[in-house]
């Protein structure tokens, strides 16, 4: 019998080939009759079987050289596009012939990536960095797993109704066959809860415990392969989907019991149906309790399986897994661990501990109470009875060494407990990351100091080397390579490609800030950006902008203290003044903001409304013009900010002193040479130092005045009469001018800054955040100078790579060499 041939490889020199080959074999289609979906399913099939080859290389040369490997345990991954990266990730001359075959198909590569759907696996800066890390990891050459859920839905669509307000619409991601994926059916743990414990002594002595009468899922595995860019290696990041142990009861549905009958496979698959269920609820709390013990459980048990495979003994894990907590929602991975090594594999209390604790970091990302997780001890002990046993006897111990350090010091000891015991008794989550992981560490230098100093200041006397600084980086890959081909192009004409791996290398064109020609070609890059920029705009919101006009863009999570109300007050005072004939040379502003709201966050979401209320006006103003134009884009994924990085001007970095942990939005706009206007706090305080405090606009309080303002007493009030722009904008807000059909849209909000005590200090700022507008203003009129500064950003962002993050964290925490 003969065989079929084999199909042909995605190499130079046969790439349409290789697309028709997989048009034909895999899809059944012709090159006349396929579609551009057709097309990107081909070039994906062909794309991830050259990866998968890699991949399999990869984890050969890992099980045989018995290296160490990183364990990424995150509840979100915001990956973004895979086509385009993993093409970037092989040599130029693959993606240029790919580009040139389409061309010959009669399709762009552009218009065959737009196929594809974002990954709805994250939703802001925590899921980024993750990817981004996941990124540095495989082109570092580093052996590492990511860990998450499959979620079926992800984080919501964001759809904009004519009412202004965000509506939250199930994402689709999944609704096409998705090829970067594979089943992995074989590869499936039980995951336990509810149940009880009984404690027997076995034939040693010992006390064993047991857990028992278990109500039991299925974590099915899905693998997404991780490309390292130009690097053969290619590492995977592990999804896990709820199935039922028994999907279907037939008794109950010959029954006439329908929705019994199949009532277990529906509770199993929401625990990985959505990314962080709106927890206003009982029983959205309960799902994430579930979702986060989920994810750690079958993650915990993946790496232990992979361990005992590779013919390895259990004493022998500390020196081969390190496992990352990216902040506290995989916090139960330290109990978890504990069980596992104590009931299943029946090690020692206290050498479990001690590897526990060998094994494991935490990464802290917010100061917000917030999100410092907390779950009720009734939670607990209904759903996890034998973890909440182990948190007991965690925090016995922990509150003993405690004591034995501060003898009598009870307030110290129920400051310090893992269980709060003030009220609803509930099990502090960031403490057990800290008590539980030999590092800790922040994400800037500024939240590193106040995580010190303040969540964890208890913590950090007791133990103060547990406690370091990872300042987070960016995948220069995607944010540059991918995001400005212009302006990348330009840098590998003049260093060659040496820097996609070593961004640092980008000091090495520092000359060329003050070379003509050179600011010339990167303003004209610019302008490109901008204009591909305002195709998206008029494309999404109907809206033409002047691409000669400073692009202003603040995108992120939509956030009290991210103070996306400071930047829409500002917006009013600029329309006032054109409205009013009092800056007839003003220099004309497209301010765009983009980013979601928490579906429970009710004055997010009002914002949000406000928002797109004031552009409403605002655009269709005959006397405005092109001075001014408002745009809020709608749901905000990696893709559409790969369009807006490029395209800024200027990036708006203004939360309350104190409160961003880090920010990597600031890091991917200064790469594509934003200038930024903030406030000393995370990153922008480090980015200040690289670029020089004449390239940068700071304005507004420290930490340490928002601390002192507070305790004096904040009132909005007074700060507003004190200044005549202010209150004119105040006043215009609460008119109901911008929102005719129902006043309280803008009542609702103007009234809760305008509240004596708020806690974001909005209006607090306002003054100096003027002036230092009035500064961009005049800088921009300079077109020649603001060129010189936009290239200065770009090119001092050589520390800020994700790449540096990684090394970091392998020296400092893992402990781990690259293995290619």
């Amino acid at each position: 019998m003969s065989s079929l041939p084999s199909a042909i490889t995605l190499r130079p020199g046969v790439v349409k080939d290789a697309i028709v080959d997989r048009l034909e074999r895999a899809l059944g289609k012709s090159t006349a009759g396929a579609s551009r979906r057709d097309f990107y399913d081909a070039l994906a099939i062909a794309v991830r079987e050259e990866l998968a080859e890699r991949w399999i290389a990869t984890r050969t040369r890992v099980t045989q050289a018995h290296v160490k490997r990183v364990c990424y345990l995150s509840m979100e991954f915001l990956l973004g596009r895979s086509l385009i990266n993993a093409l970037s990730s092989f040599d130029d001359r693959l993606i240029d012939e790919v580009r040139e075959a389409l061309l010959g198909f009669g399709h762009s590569l552009e218009e065959i990536a737009a196929e594809e759907e974002d990954p709805g696996l994250g939703n802001g800066g925590l899921g980024r960095l993750a990817a981004c890390f996941l990124d540095s990891l495989a082109t570092l050459g580093y052996a590492a797993t990511g860990y998450g859920i499959r979620y079926d839905y992800g984080i919501f669509t964001q759809v904009i109704g004519a009412d202004g307000a965000q509506r939250e619409v199930a994402s689709s991601w999944l609704g096409m066959h998705n090829f970067w994926e594979s089943g992995r059916g074989g590869i499936r743990y039980r995951v336990r809860f509810g149940g009880h414990c009984r404690a027997m002594r076995d034939d040693k002595g010992r006390v064993q415990s047991e857990w028992m009468d278990t109500h039991d899922v299925w974590a099915v595995a899905y693998d997404l392969l991780i490309p390292g860019n130009r690097s053969p290696a290619v590492n995977h990041l592990r999804l896990w989907s709820g199935r039922a142990v028994e999907p279907f009861k037939i008794e109950d549905f010959n029954h006439g019991n329908y929705a019994a009958a199949v009532a277990e496979q529906i509770d199993a698959k929401n625990l990985s149906r959505v990314l962080y269920p709106d927890d206003s609820t009982p029983q959205g709390k309960e799902l994430r309790f579930r979702q986060q013990y989920f994810c750690v459980s079958a993650s915990l048990q993946d790496m232990l399986a992979q361990h005992l495979a590779d013919g390895r003994g259990i004493d022998e894990l500390e020196r081969a897994f390190a496992i990352q907590l990216n902040d506290t929602h995989p916090a139960l991975a330290i109990v978890e661990l504990m069980r596992l090594l104590v009931d299943e594999y029946h090690i020692g209390w206290s050498g479990a501990w001690q590897m526990t604790r060998r094994i494991c970091g935490y990464t802290n990302h917010t100061l917000l109470p917030e999100a410092l997780e907390t779950w009720p001890v009734e939670m607990f002990e209904r759903l996890l009875p034998r973890h909440l046993q182990i948190v007991y006897q965690i925090n016995r111990d922990f509150l003993e060494a405690v004591s034995a350090k501060y003898p009598n010091d009870m307030d110290r000891r129920r400051r310090m407990s893992l269980i709060a015991e003030d009220g609803d008794r509930r099990v502090r989550m960031a403490y057990l990351s800290v008590v539980g992981s030999h590092r800790v560490n922040g994400v800037a230098k500024l939240h590193s100091r106040l995580m010190r100093e303040t969540i964890f200041s208890d913590f950090a006397q007791l133990w103060p080397d547990r406690f370091i600084n990872v300042t987070n980086g960016i995948a220069v890959r995607r944010w540059l390579k991918q995001a400005n081909l212009g302006f990348a192009a330009l840098i590998t004409e003049k260093l060659g490609s040496a820097w996609e791996n070593d961004l640092e290398d980008l000091e090495r064109l520092k000359w060329a800030v003050d070379d003509a020609d050179f600011r010339q070609r990167f303003r004209a890059i610019k302008r490109d950006n901008k204009l591909r920029l305002a195709k998206t705009i008029e494309l999404l919101l109907s809206q033409q902008v002047n691409v000669d006009a400073l692009f202003d863009v603040q995108v992120k999570r939509i956030h009290e203290y991210k103070r996306q109300l400071l930047n829409v007050v500002y917006v009013v005072v600029r329309y006032l003044r054109i409205i009013n004939n009092e800056a007839p040379d003003i220099v004309p502003r497209v301010v765009i903001i983009a980013g979601k709201a928490a579906p429970g966050y009710l004055m997010a979401k009002a914002v949000i409304k406000l928002i797109n209320n004031i552009a409403h006006v605002i655009n269709n103003d005959p006397r405005v013009g092109d001075k001014l134009k408002l745009c809020f884009l709608p749901d905000y994924d990696v893709s559409l900010a790969q369009e807006i990085m490029p395209a800024a001007d200027l990036s708006e970095q203004i939360s309350t002193a104190g409160m961003e942990a880090s920010g990597t939005g600031n890091m991917k706009l200064s790469l594509n040479g934003a200038l930024t206007i903030g406030t000393l706090d995370g990153a922008n305080i480090e980015i200040g130092d690289a670029v020089g405090a004449e390239n940068i606009f700071i304005f507004g309080m420290t930490a340490e005045e928002v601390v002192a303002r507070r305790a004096q007493g904040y009132s909005p009030s007074s700060i507003v009469n004190s200044n005549p722009e202010l209150k004119r904008a105040i006043d215009t807000l609460e008119s109901g001018l911008f929102t005719p059909n129902n006043i309280a849209d803008s009542t609702t909000v103007v009234d809760r800054i305008m509240s004596d005590g708020e806690h974001f200090l909005v209006l607090a700022d306002f003054e100096t955040y003027a002036a230092a507008q009035d500064r961009v203003d005049a800088l921009f009129r300079d077109t020649d100078e603001w060129t010189r500064k936009a290239l200065i950003n770009a090119l001092s962002m050589g520390p800020f790579s994700s790449d540096r993050s990684i090394r970091e964290y392998a020296d400092k925490i893992w402990g781990i060499k690259p293995v290619i």
